[in-house]
């Protein structure tokens, strides 16, 4: 009784833990986002309401978070990165920053801060340009360093340990590069640069994928058990 009440204080915690992460709660919020649309796939109706008012609360939890990426941006990169990898790195965060900032214009059109709505319909256009050109580094990035993970993994076959944790790395890196190129479709599906393909229920599905993937990505390490 004891044990099974500890184990389910301890998945307690672990999940407080994790809702109390913002990125978590916006991930939640961006399963649900998508989800709708997948649902809605366009229509009016009670699910596309849900789309629409989930999309602009999610713009409150990105409030001023383009300042992470800028910081990314002109602080120096890791020792050993290979130049084209830091180029890759850089343009992504100058990317995302600038979708994160602009991004904050349109939440304010949408609430009727800023009434321009020609000129916020085309700075919303251009934000998501900048996602997906983000998206598209990402996959670079991951597709880069899978790559070397694997070189390395080659070497290490003597060490189980090291072999292990590098083994863990490129599990790793091949979910992020999943969830950027799914975040890629969704990115042309938003910007319509192939509606009959990139259908709204399309991008609804591979929004609510990567919303899964990122949602499992934040989660927190479980707690190792006690060994009496």
């Amino acid at each position: 009784m004891s044990t099974a009440l500890d184990t389910t204080r301890a998945e307690l915690a672990l999940l407080v833990l994790y809702l109390n992460k913002a990125e978590a709660r916006d991930k939640i919020c961006r399963a649900i986002q998508y989800g709708s649309k997948f649902l809605s796939n366009g229509e009016p109706g009670a699910a596309q309401n849900v789309d629409k008012t989930t999309s602009l609360a999610r713009k409150v939890f990105r409030l001023f978070k383009f300042v992470n990426d800028l910081h990314a941006l002109i602080s120096p990169p890791a020792a050993g990165t290979p130049l084209p990898l830091i180029f890759l790195g850089k343009s992504k965060n100058a990317l995302i920053s600038t979708f994160l900032f602009l991004d904050q214009i349109v939440w304010a059109h949408r609430t009727g801060i800023y009434k321009n709505k020609e000129r916020a319909e085309l700075i919303g256009r251009i934000s998501l340009y900048c996602w997906l050109g983000s998206s598209t580094c990402t996959s670079l990035i991951e597709l880069a360093e899978i790559k070397r993970l694997s070189k390395s993994m080659k070497k290490l076959k003597c060490n189980e340990e090291q072999y292990e944790a590098k083994l863990k790395k490129s599990n790793e890196r091949c979910l992020a590069l999943v969830k950027s190129s799914m975040d890629m479709v969704v990115a042309v599906g938003l910007l319509q640069l192939a509606p009959k393909k990139v259908t709204p229920r399309v991008t609804g599905a591979f929004g609510f994928a990567s919303s899964l993937i990122s949602c499992y990505q934040l989660l927190p390490a479980p707690a190792k058990a006690k060994v009496n």
